[in-house]
This record gives C-alpha cells, sequence and structure tokens, in this order.
C-alpha cells in the first residue's frame, strides 16, 4: 500500500521527536536554536498541522542526524499534505471525521470491537440510513443523505488492489438487535456473510455465553499503520471521535482486542450464528 500524506506526516514527527530525545534537550531549547517557538515544535512532533521543510532541515542539522536522515525526512515535510475523497464533498465534515477518514484512507489494518452497530465499513446502505435515523439528533433528510454518502465512499478502501485487513468481532447483541425493520436487518446480515468470502476481512461473533468482560460497554477501533509507532486508536463518542496513541493506551486496546477475539467463536462458527440470526428475523 503508498504511503499517503497523513502517514507521512505522522512519520515525521516521530522521527522529530526521537532525534530531539537522542540529542537530549527539550522542546524550548530546540526551538530555540532554530529560531521556532516550544508551541510549533510541539505541534510538529504530535503530527498536528503543517510543517516548513525549512524548519525541519535545520532541526535535523542542529541534532546531528545523518545526510540521508535529514534529506528523508525533508521530503517527508515536503509531502505531507492532507488530501482526501471527502475534500471535495459539498457539506462540511466534522474534524473528528476528517482526522479519521484522512488515517482509515492510510491504514494497513483495522481491528474492530463492536458492541452496538455493525461497523461503518462493513453497514449496507439502508443499515446505515437507520442508524442516522434513530439517532437522539434531529437530522433532516438531506443530513441523513450527507453522511450515507460519506461511509458508503469510505467502504471503497475495502476494494483497493491492496485494501487493508479488516478483523472484526462482533458482540451478539450487533446481529440480534433489528436496526430499522427486518428486511434491512436481513439484507445487512447477508451482507456480512458475503463480506466473509473476502481474503481480507476476518468476522467473529462474541456470544452472549461467553458472559461479561472488559470491554462490554465500549466499542473501539484499532486504526494500524505500516508500522507500530503510527498505530492508532479511535472512540466514536457523542460529541465527535476520541483518539488514543500514547503506547500504555494501545497496549491496552491492543490487549482487549486480542482478549475479545479468543472468547468469541471461530469464523466458521460465527458464520453460522449470522445465519442462525438471519433466519430467525
Amino acid at each position: 500500500m503508498a504511503v499517503g500524506p497523513t502517514t507521512r506526516r505522522r512519520q515525521l514527527g516521530a522521527h522529530l521527536r526521537r532525534l530531539r530525545e537522542r540529542k537530549g534537550i527539550t522542546l524550548e531549547e530546540a526551538g530555540a536554536l532554530v529560531g521556532i517557538s516550544k508551541a510549533t515544535l510541539s505541534r510538529y512532533e504530535t503530527k498536528e498541522g503543517p510543517v516548513k521543510w525549512p524548519a525541519v532541515d535545520a532541526l535535523c542539522r542542529e541534532y546531528g542526524a545523518p545526510d540521508a536522515e535529514r534529506q528523508a525526512l525533508v521530503e517527508l515535510a515536503k509531502s505531507a499534505r492532507i488530501q482526501g475523497w471527502w475534500r471535495s464533498l459539498a457539506d462540511p465534515v466534522p474534524e473528528s471525521m476528517n482526522l479519521m477518514l484522512t488515517l482509515e484512507d492510510e491504514v494497513v489494518r483495522e481491528d474492530h470491537y463492536a458492541s452496538m452497530y455493525v461497523p461503518g465499513l462493513l453497514q449496507t446502505r439502508a443499515y446505515t440510513e437507520a442508524i442516522h435515523r434513530a439517532s437522539e439528533v434531529s437530522y433532516t433528510e438531506q443530513e441523513v443523505a450527507h453522511w450515507v454518502d460519506i461511509r458508503t465512499k469510505r467502504q471503497a478502501l475495502l476494494w483497493r488492489d491492496e485494501p487493508p485487513r479488516l478483523h472484526v468481532v462482533l458482540d451478539e447483541a450487533v446481529v440480534r438487535r433489528v436496526t430499522g425493520n427486518r428486511d434491512t436487518m436481513r439484507t445487512q446480515l447477508r451482507h456480512l456473510l458475503d463480506c466473509t468470502d473476502s481474503p481480507h476481512i476476518t468476522l467473529q461473533i462474541l456470544p452472549f455465553s461467553a458472559g461479561a468482560h472488559a470491554s462490554a460497554a465500549t466499542s473501539f477501533l484499532i486504526l494500524g499503520g505500516p508500522e507500530p509507532l503510527l498505530d492508532v486508536v479511535y472512540l466514536d463518542i457523542l460529541d465527535g471521535g476520541l483518539f488514543m496513541e500514547k503506547t500504555q493506551e494501545l497496549e491496552r486496546y491492543k490487549l482487549a482486542f486480542e482478549y475479545l477475539c479468543k472468547r468469541a467463536l471461530d469464523v466458521d462458527s460465527s458464520a453460522a450464528a449470522i445465519e442462525r440470526a438471519c433466519k430467525e428475523l
């Protein structure tokens, strides 16, 4: 998979932080060496906002980076511009969703645990519409269509020449809860079964019989970058999205997902469980 602009930006920030820490100086000290503020350098390292490549070049020289590494980071800075298909949408996309779409456009894998709804990448259009119409927020028909279009276009990444690996663990409640009407739900469940035929999609059901577990109240998504330091956890919350990428946070959610996979049914048994739920509608 080609490395996209946001991945390059995140790589740049991580490398700049590593070089400064290896040098053993603070953000304020490093910024003073090249004439930029502590706040600006902090944004560079935390992958936020645009980066001026001359500043990156100067920082690398002060940090004593080898010429080859300095030149590579300068090229990252020059090419780290966020662009995506959602930029052409007539209606605006909230900032948290913009970041989510940007990151997702460049991942090599996604690990989902869903306790309430089928993850967006595997939703049918009618199912997505039903979710938005059931929201506590009153959306107009135009707004519903806008959000459904975004979610539908997101799904194109699953059918690229080099799609990300998708591993989904669904709580049994997801396939038992009727979202929309029964026809909508039956179509959605059949779509899930069709998706399991794709070699890059793994789907497991966490049955009610698995009992209580630590993630029972929290759906989450682990976005996997081309290298571990670019991984990030995404939580979909009422006011938008929450992103976490500290090492301790990532390790906790990765451990939780591994635990859930072990408690869930295997792939064949999961498909059978979805089939039963479909027939019982």
